[in-house]
């Protein structure tokens, strides 16, 4: 026998009810593509790292239009220049040169042209391909239709399982929900993770690359009390 405190603690009534946990997924296809990149430059003089890094970013933002993609899509931190230094370990090092580095954070609203855009970014010697983001446009709708779903589930679930016992469902008590998420079915897209630039005489004809459209999956669970009736 439970008591008054005890009762409390739990968060759960002192008379007949009835604590189930309802969860829900909703499935859909990404429709856009966000791409993460590094652009770096090591040379003799800080100053000519920095234009080369300056040049590669400029000929990047230049192509983008082709793409859809207008200047809001598109965030880039500021530049870090840093020595690179000989026997770095040595008490006597020296200055070689200098290293200039930025990130850039590129949206791709249709994601039909992936391929083509990471073909551009390559070609405009852009050093890193670090990540590719797979989201969809239609992100809050899935998550509310994910959070319904799991509501009627818990709902569902409560009436069969009183029905069983010879019961039936009461009011709602209280609603506590979980946890609301979204992930990839397949996790992340490793086809393109990771990809380095290459020199462009050393690239060979090929056919186009292929990307399949991975399924988001949005997810919600949630936990509700119901007071049980029972007929005497």
């Amino acid at each position: 026998m439970y008591s008054h405190t005890s009762i409390a603690q739990t968060g759960l009534p002192g008379h007949r009810h009835i604590a189930v946990k309802g969860s829900a997924e909703v499935t859909a296809i990404a429709d856009i593509a966000v791409v993460h990149l590094d652009v770096e430059s090591t040379k003799v003089l800080g100053l000519s790292a920095k234009r080369a890094v300056d040049d590669r970013v400029n000929d990047l933002i230049g192509g983008l239009g082709a793409f859809g993609i207008d200047e809001k899509d598109l965030s880039a931190s500021d530049i870090s220049i840093r020595p690179r230094y000989e026997n770095p370990s040595h008490k006597m090092r020296k200055v070689s040169g200098y290293r200039a580095h930025r990130t850039l954070k590129v949206t791709l609203k249709d994601i039909r042209k992936l391929s083509a855009l990471l073909d551009f970014i390559l070609r405009v010697k852009i050093n890193g391909i670090c990540d590719i983001e797979l989201k969809s446009s239609d992100a809050a709708a899935h998550e509310a239709q994910a959070h319904a779903q799991a509501i009627n589930n818990a709902t569902l679930q409560a009436a069969a399982l009183a029905k069983a016992f010879g019961a039936k469902l009461g009011p709602i008590y209280s609603i506590h929900p979980v946890a609301k998420n979204m992930y990839s079915r397949y996790g992340r897209n490793k086809t393109v993770d990771g990809v380095q630039f290459e020199a462009m005489g050393a690239l060979k004809s090929s056919q186009p690359g292929q990307y399949l459209q991975e399924n988001l999956v949005f997810s919600a669970s949630i936990n509700s009390v119901y007071d049980l009736i029972i007929d005497f």
